[in-house]
C-alpha cells in the first residue's frame, strides 16, 4: 500500500523528496521505500476493506491504542521505510516526517515480530552481500544505509535509535 502510494499523486511530494536525496527509482523500489499519505484513517479503510481486523493492525505495529482505548494510526504524513527481518520479510516500519515537525522519525511500536534492539535496517541485503564478501558496516541510519547500497557499499546496516545495542553487536559477529 505504501509503496503504491509513493507513485501516485497524493506521494508526489515524497517522492521528490527521496530523488532529491538522490535516490534512483531501482534503489527506492529496492528498499520497498513509501508513503503513508497525508491523513490519518486512510490505511485503516484501505485496510479493513482487504478485511484486516484493528487487532491485526495493533499486533502488526501499524496501530497504537490512544489514551482513550481506541486506536489510533501510526503513520501518517511520513516517507515509509519497510524494516526487514534477516530473511527479507517485513516485520516493522520507520517513517520520516516531510518538513520539520516533530518527532522526525517514528519506528513501529515493539511487536511479537518486531524488537528493535535487535533489528539492524539493511540487515538482510547486508547478509547477502557479506556471504559474498562485502565489508559490514554499521552507519547512523535508513538514509545512509540506503545512499551506500546504491553506491555499492552493500555491506551497510544501522540501527534503529540512538545507540548499537549488544544483540545489535552479536548479529553484525554472525555476519562476518
Amino acid at each position: 500500500i505504501y509503496t503504491r502510494r509513493l507513485h501516485a499523486p497524493e506521494g508526489a511530494e515524497a517522492l521528490a523528496y527521496l530523488r532529491r536525496r538522490g535516490l534512483s527509482d531501482e534503489t527506492i523500489a529496492r528498499f520497498g521505500l513509501g508513503w503513508s499519505g497525508a491523513g490519518r484513517g486512510a490505511l485503516f479503510a484501505e485496510l479493513r476493506q482487504k478485511g484486516v481486523t484493528a487487532e491485526q493492525l495493533r499486533l502488526s505495529g501499524l496501530a497504537r491504542e490512544t489514551e482513550d482505548g481506541s486506536l489510533g494510526e501510526l503513520f501518517w504524513n511520513r516517507v515509509m521505510f519497510p524494516i526487514r527481518d534477516r530473511r527479507g520479510r517485513v516485520i516493522a516500519f520507520g517513517g520520516r516526517i516531510l518538513g520539520d515537525g516533530q518527532p522526525k522519525y517514528v519506528n513501529s511500536p515493539e511487536t511479537p515480530s518486531f524488537s528493535k534492539r535487535r533489528t539492524l535496517y539493511g540487515l538482510d541485503l547486508a547478509r547477502e552481500a557479506a556471504f559474498r564478501g562485502a565489508t559490514v558496516v554499521a552507519v547512523e541510519g535508513y538514509m545512509d544505509v540506503i545512499a551506500l547500497h546504491q553506491a555499492g557499499f552493500s555491506g551497510a546496516v544501522a540501527p534503529l535509535g540512538t545507540a548499537l545495542t549488544e544483540e545489535q553487536l552479536d548479529a553484525l559477529w554472525r555476519l562476518s
